[in-house]
This record gives C-alpha cells, structure tokens and sequence, in this order.
C-alpha cells in the first residue's frame, strides 16, 4: 500500500497523479510505466552537439525529438510546455544527452537540416490542471464520439482519445476497414465538443497496443509493452514451426496473426537448413520407411513402414537420414530401420524434482494406539 492512496498511475504517459493536503497537484514521471521506455545507456556521456535536444513523450506512442529554446534547465521527468501545429502541448522529458544522437540515426534525421519543434518552458501549476482538466475529458468524449458514428451510420470505430495539453484539440484514434467520409461527422464533433478536430486511422494491431490486455501467455500483450514496428505476418511462419493451422490459436485479440509467430521464425529455418530433403521413402531391406513427421529443432526424423501410420514409428538423426539417402541413390539397402540406434538426444536437466509443496513440512511421526487392557480377551480375569 501506499503512503497516499489518492495516487493515480496514468501508465498511458508514464506518470504519477496526486494531491497533497492542501489541495495542490502533484504529478511526477514513473519510469517503465509506460510503453516503449528508452533506457539513457548513455547517461554520464556529455556531448555538445545535442545538449539542446530532448525527446519528449506524450500519451501512448506519441512522441518526438524537441530543441530548448526556452533558456531554462530542462532534465529528464521534467513537465515541459512544447510547440505544436496549432496552439502548445505539454510533454514529459524522456531522453537527454548524448542517447539523442542514436536515437536520430535510427529514424534517419539530420540534425544539421531538421527543424525541430521548440520546447517554450517548463510547465507551471497551472498549465498541469489544465492538461488534467483535458484528461479528464478524454473517456466521455470517446463515448459520445462512438455514439455520433454510430447516428451516423459510419462504419468505423473510435479506439482512443488524446486530447492537447491546452485543450483545444484531440486526435480521434479509429480503425476502419474503408474509406470513410467525416465532412459531416468532423461538423458535428466540433460542434459537440467546441474543440479542433484530428482523425487518424489506425489498424488491429495498434488499436489493440493503445487497449492493452494480457495475452494467452499470461503475459502483457506484446503490442502494448515494446512492439514499434508490426511487420507483415503470414501462415507461413506457422508452417515453418510446424504448428497446427488453427485460426481460433493462431489469432491474437486483435483478430490478426499473432505478433508472436515471428519470434522463432529464424531458429526454425536455420534448423530446416541442416535437415536433408526427403521426397521419396527410404528403401531397407525389409520394405520402405516413409517420413511421418520432423523435430525440427532436435533435428529428428521419424520414419514408418506404412505410410501415414504413428503407430510403429523409428527416430532417425538428420545426419543418419542423410546417408541412407546417398546409399539409396548408390542401390544399396541398409538391413532394416529397425537395427538403427535411436538418436542421442540432449538431455534436459531441471530442479522440477524438488518443487513439492510440502517439502518443508516438517514430518510427523504416528502416533501408535495403544490396544487397551481388560475386557473378555484379558487373560488374567
């Protein structure tokens, strides 16, 4: 428990909201509360070129490299007021230092060329209970704003809100598998909220990284912890692993191909390479041995004498597989895939052996009942 149960956790931008006794606002940055936290491995490192620049973080993946102009000392988890298209915004300082040069090599920019977005000063009282008023807002106007789509016959649905740190304007985050016309609906949201609008369409897999949600695994949905960049994902990696072509487990929340498909992709397709390519079954004395099924990652192949049958099935190593083949093409039949000695395979050491429950127990001794005397069976009556 904490110290003031008034805190609330806002892990959409990474803060801590309070207030103490007298009524005052407090809000702090919580590092790893949010998603995509930068680690500064950098920090200590001075360097010159980019001691103006920091990178500032608003709600969800939101965010972008901003220069001070403001004259003031900014530092990281500092709330700062910054530029926007249109009026000013309020960010938390995320990044500082010489981490900002690997983070502009990484998406491309040139600091000589880029203009930057300035940073006009840190955030006073006032601008922060205005940008909570904003919040504040965000969960009823995502309602209403489904509501108006919905009177309007839209087909579309609006996943978030995010409003500007100066409340005038609020992007609406929707997903939508057409084209949608919003002349009227942009109308009727200014309108209704007195406020500028912004519409940006999104897909399954960030609609669902902006919800959250924990996955299968038992884990938090990789989406809404790390994943920037969704790359394309086909059935194809699933066949790779060879994993059953089930849609109910291969699809995630968000309807789509699990993100998570990709993951082993490369282990499973390095390991394919070492395995030979069986095409026809394999000739012994005894009859033909057809391959029924692969462990790909233990590089093992199990073979049959009738085909398609998991019944009477013999393991064989790649590498032993491979040389049948070479003798086959040569006409030579090895005597039976019965006489082959199963494969050494990696033995697996673990300390599941001693995870039962009641190992500190301490053990009780039974008590032996004592048989009592006297009675019809008392010899000495």
């Amino acid at each position: 428990m904490y110290e003031n149960e008034n805190i609330q956790f806002d892990c959409q931008r990474g803060c801590a909201v309070s207030r103490d006794e007298s009524g005052a606002l407090n809000v702090t940055y919580r590092r790893g509360c949010c998603k995509l936290e930068d680690y500064n491995y950098l920090k200590g490192v001075g360097q010159e070129a980019f001691a103006d620049l920091f990178e500032v973080r608003f709600k969800n993946t939101r965010k972008g490299i901003y220069r001070n102009t403001s004259g003031q000392s900014v530092k990281m988890g500092d709330m700062v007021i910054v530029e926007a298209q249109s009026g000013h915004d309020l960010g938390i300082v995320t990044l500082e230092g010489a981490v900002i040069g690997r983070q502009l090599k990484c998406k491309g920019i040139d600091p000589a060329t880029e203009e930057f977005k300035k940073i006009y000063r840190k955030a006073k009282p006032f601008d922060i209970e205005k940008w909570q008023e904003a919040i504040s807002r965000e969960q009823e106007t995502m309602i209403r704003s489904r509501q108006i789509a919905a009177e309007l016959g839209l087909d579309m649905k609006i996943g978030d809100v995010e409003f500007q740190g100066d409340g005038t304007k609020a992007i609406f985050y929707y997903i939508a598998d057409g084209r949608v016309d919003f002349r009227q609906l942009i109308k009727v949201f200014a309108e209704e909220f007195r406020i500028r609008i912004e519409m940006k369409q999104i897909g399954a897999r960030q609609e669902a990284g902006l919800i959250g949600g924990l996955g299968v695994c038992g884990r938090e949905l990789c989406c809404a912890n790390y994943i920037t960049n969704f790359k394309s994902i086909t059935t194809a990696a699933a066949r790779c692993q060879d994993l059953s072509l089930n849609p109910q487990k291969l699809a995630g929340q968000c309807g789509k191909l699990k993100c998570c498909l990709n993951y082993e992709v490369a282990t499973y397709m390095d390991a394919q390479s070492r395995l030979p390519r069986v095409v026809e079954p394999l000739e012994f004395e005894d009859g033909q041995a057809w391959l029924v099924k692969t462990d790909i990652l233990r590089e093992v192949m199990y073979f049959s004498y009738e085909k398609g049958s998991l019944s009477n099935i013999y393991p064989l190593d790649a590498s032993e597989v491979r040389e049948i083949i070479k003798m086959n093409r040569n006409g030579i039949r090895p005597e039976s895939l019965k006489t082959e000695p199963e494969p050494s395979m990696p033995e697996f050491v673990t300390a599941v052996g001693d995870d039962s429950i009641t190992r500190f127990d301490s053990v009780r001794k039974k008590k032996k009942k004592k048989k009592k005397s006297g009675g019809r069976n008392n010899p000495q009556q």
